[in-house]
């Protein structure tokens, strides 16, 4: 048994005796360990997570907005009358108050309940699937709409400015790192052209036409933990981008991911296009769940987001790819300029059925 984690471990007050630490192996940035006690002859488990400094420079302010998103969430849902120990995470404090435990060498930690008889998912696998995603990040959105947004720190500065973001592929493109300008032209182009949508929600947001929200800023469905019983959705994971922004934000990043026709790095383009059911799936939930806590001017945007979000992931896999793929992982060269290509494809094709998903969010809306 690992020494690092069981001394990581004792740094908190659990009942029992340690059983097993199984790491998790899902998941990109974080080390995550489901840890079991013996207590009594029975078993209890917990999620044991290392929070990766080398992204999130600021461990202990994500700790403090998880800690403050999450306590607020589950008063709503003791107010609701549900079930505190699995619709919602439980950070557990170490002997000494804190939410979190450092380890000799400095790094991180923290425990989390874990929420047993549970599922996520890695793909849509039906327009339900994302309608169930839809209504529990639009529930999520719901239960935070009067959370004191002054207190939530801004851990990654700028994530979904978009104006910023563009200006760095700006910079990008004028520093050419990488030398490989040449090979993007087109893709260039259809950046250039864009840049007036890319102030619209940012501009909104300074003048107040768009309230600043609690935003989730990983809405893929996989961080939606489901129930094995009734296949409902249970609770919302994965809160360390925890930030303000808009709720725009969060529904645009989740079409562009869950409605898309084909993968993130498709290189048959024909295979690209926006689902207009799962689009209607998704809104349905969302407002069903929502609605009642957005404003007319974030129900009306839907479609923009969709849109902005998927062009903003596209600038920044160009970006990557002038700049010599320092950000994203690839597997080979021209990796990251296919992924900017599958967006721009998403993007266009989100473009000539824009005026359908207005019609759709429009018809959506009324229900509410």
């Amino acid at each position: 048994m690992d020494k690092k984690l069981v001394n990581i471990l004792n740094q908190y007050d659990f009942n029992g005796t340690i059983k097993e630490i199984k790491p998790i192996t899902v998941g990109h940035i974080n080390d995550t360990f489901v840890v079991e006690y013996d207590v009594e002859c029975k078993t209890e488990k917990y999620l044991l997570q290392w929070i990766n400094h080398n992204v999130f420079k600021k461990p202990i302010e994500v700790m403090e907005n998880v800690v403050g998103v999450t306590t607020h969430i589950k008063g709503k849902i003791a107010e609701a009358g549900g079930d505190t120990e699995r619709e919602v995470l439980t950070v557990f404090k170490t002997k000494a108050g804190e939410n979190y435990a450092l380890a000799e060498d400095g790094g991180c930690w923290r425990v989390y309940n874990f929420v047993d008889n549970s599922y996520s998912l890695d793909g849509v696998r039906s327009s339900d699937d994302f309608k169930m995603a839809a209504i529990a990040f639009g529930n999520f959105q719901k239960q935070l709409a009067d959370y004191p947004i002054k207190t939530l720190k801004d851990t990654i500065p700028n994530f979904h400015n978009t104006v910023s973001r563009f200006n760095d592929f700006k910079v990008a493109l004028e520093e050419n790192k990488s030398g490989r300008k040449d090979e993007a032209k087109e893709e260039i182009e259809f950046v250039l052209a864009h840049e007036k949508d890319c102030s619209v929600l940012v501009d909104m947001l300074n003048s107040g036409e768009l309230p600043l929200r609690v935003t989730h800023n990983d809405t893929k469905l996989n961080n939606v933990l489901f129930d094995k019983t009734t296949n409902k959705p249970l609770c919302v994971v994965d809160l360390d981008t925890v930030m303000p922004g808009s709720s725009l934000y969060d529904f645009g990043d989740s079409i562009r991911f869950g409605a898309n026709t084909g993968a993130e790095d498709e290189k048959d383009l024909s295979k690209i296009s926006l689902d207009l059911d799962l689009f209607k799936a998704y809104v349905e939930g969302y407002l069903e769940s929502a609605g009642d806590a957005l404003t007319e001017n974030e129900i009306t945007y839907l479609p923009f987001a969709a849109k902005l979000l998927t062009f903003e992931c596209g600038i920044r896999f160009l970006g990557d790819f002038l700049n010599g793929d320092v950000y994203f992982k690839t597997e080979y060269p021209e990796h990251n300029l296919v992924r900017a290509r599958t967006q721009f494809k998403l993007v266009s094709d989100i473009e000539k059925k824009f005026s359908e998903m207005q019609s759709i969010v429009n018809q959506a809306k009324s229900r509410v």
